[in-house]
């Protein structure tokens, strides 16, 4: 018979893993080519997986939960369509899931050694292998990676995990790392009128996508206000006149996307991620942008190369990943590569806030609720106390690579951006 192998598909760069949600099949099922087999999740999004090959199903190697890497068989196929012997799951040469507890490190993440300077670096899945094994952190740097530049690989940790079954186990030694997020447990009995509610599997997911953010970057954030009395106006303006000869309703969004990409050529280094030691600075401007789901969770889309679009392009992808956000019917490419955030914090009402850095990126820019304040004016003929429309801003950077002038002088020069917006500017 001929076998086919469906692999966990790659669904982005920073992506190494995914659980699975549902078998759609079962084994000894029939399956068409790019029919439904199960349905996948990520921290960014929920997908379907295809079949790669028409046929009947003989062996499901994972249950429903189960979190596995990227590129791993989850299943085989008789495509030639015999009567083999199907194998229920798990079979017991099947690759080992990663348990639902093990948490996933972030791809940058430095392990430090026990005197506290970082000397490797190891990837989410090698950590989460050797938190399952036992292995502590010393045993594990004292591997020998035979990976780009002496980087332990999965084959590397299972090799010391098979030949280590009769080496004595290292002492215990305090080493300085990045903690590990795991789900708090109730340490006091509940009592009182109270409702618990179970956490649905992205809210833990964004939890855990937090701390780990906060335990990886430390985190500055910067404020100034602008004047968008300009903007304002022109938008009340054009908006029906802009609907009608576009077919699209501009909201405030794309105009902060625009600003957000002038500023973001004349400071390149807010465009970047940080691995290892190694500043990687993106050519491509990728600008995420925070949307609400039905549920109440945040999902960040990203519009990829914002810089080639105008402010016409810019509307149309806002508000299509706006809906599809709504709706349920985000891809998994629609939330991947993103290199900066933007997240809007006053349609909820907030004047400002301080917002968490969307990893591996190094900057994320929250936009607050535009309010009418009296502001002093300067004119030739002195200043004047005059109604404004004005707006807060704040830019939560990574300190490691983005200093204070460096993440001051890019909020600057958007808030100056946004300021200059031309009110007459031709729809």
């Amino acid at each position: 018979m001929a076998i086919v192998d469906l692999v966990m598909p790659k669904m982005g760069e920073s992506i190494t893993e995914a659980t699975i949600l549902k078998w759609h099949k079962k084994a000894g099922d029939k399956v068409n080519m790019d029919e439904t087999v199960l349905e996948i999740a990520t921290d960014k999004v929920d997908s379907e997986v295809p079949s790669t090959g028409a046929g009947t199903i003989t062996e499901i190697l994972f249950k429903e939960n189960d979190i596995i890497a990227v590129g791993t068989v989850i299943a085989r196929i008789d495509s030639a369509g015999g009567s083999a012997s199907v194998t229920a799951p798990v079979v017991a040469e099947a690759p080992k899931a990663i348990p639902q507890q093990a948490v996933t490190p972030n791809n940058h993440q430095p392990a430090a050694t026990n005197n506290g300077s970082v000397n490797k670096f190891y990837s989410p899945l090698v950590l989460n292998i050797a938190a399952q094994e036992g292995v502590g952190m010393a045993e594990l740097e004292s591997i020998s990676g035979t990976g780009n530049e002496g980087r332990v690989t999965k084959k590397d940790i299972l090799n010391h995990v098979a030949n280590r079954s009769n080496a004595p186990t290292p002492a215990p030694q305090t080493v300085t790392t990045a903690p590990v997020v795991e789900a708090p447990k109730s340490t006091t009995a509940i009592t009182g009128n109270v409702e618990i509610i179970e956490m649905d599997r992205m809210r833990k997911l964004i939890a855990e996508h937090m701390v780990r953010s906060k335990a990886t970057s430390p985190h500055v954030t910067s404020f100034t206000e602008a004047d968008v009395t300009n903007l304002v106006r022109w938008r009340e303006k054009a908006k029906k006149e802009f609907e009608k000869k576009y077919g699209e309703k501009i909201t405030f969004t794309p105009i902060f996307i625009e600003a957000l990409v002038k500023c973001i050529r004349k400071f390149p280094m807010i465009n970047s991620s940080l691995d290892g030691d190694k500043i990687i600075v993106k050519k491509d401007i990728n600008i995420g942008m925070a949307a609400a789901l039905p549920s109440g969770n945040l999902i960040v889309p990203v519009i990829k190369n914002s810089d080639t679009k105008n402010l016409i392009g810019l509307t149309k992808e806002v508000n299509y990943l706006a809906n599809a956000a709504r709706s349920g019917k985000l891809k998994a490419d629609d939330t991947q590569g993103g290199t900066f955030t933007l997240t809007n914090v006053g349609t909820f009402g907030s004047l400002m806030g301080t917002p968490i850095i969307n990893q591996p990126q190094v900057a994320i820019l929250a936009v607050g609720s535009i309010k009418k304040r009296p502001m002093v004016l300067e004119t030739p003929e002195g200043d004047v106390i005059a109604v404004r429309h004005m707006m807060y801003l704040s830019l939560s950077y990574d300190h490691r690579i983005v200093d204070g002038s460096l993440g001051a002088s890019f909020l600057t020069a958007v808030a100056n951006e946004l300021e200059a917006f031309d009110p007459n500017r031709e729809i």
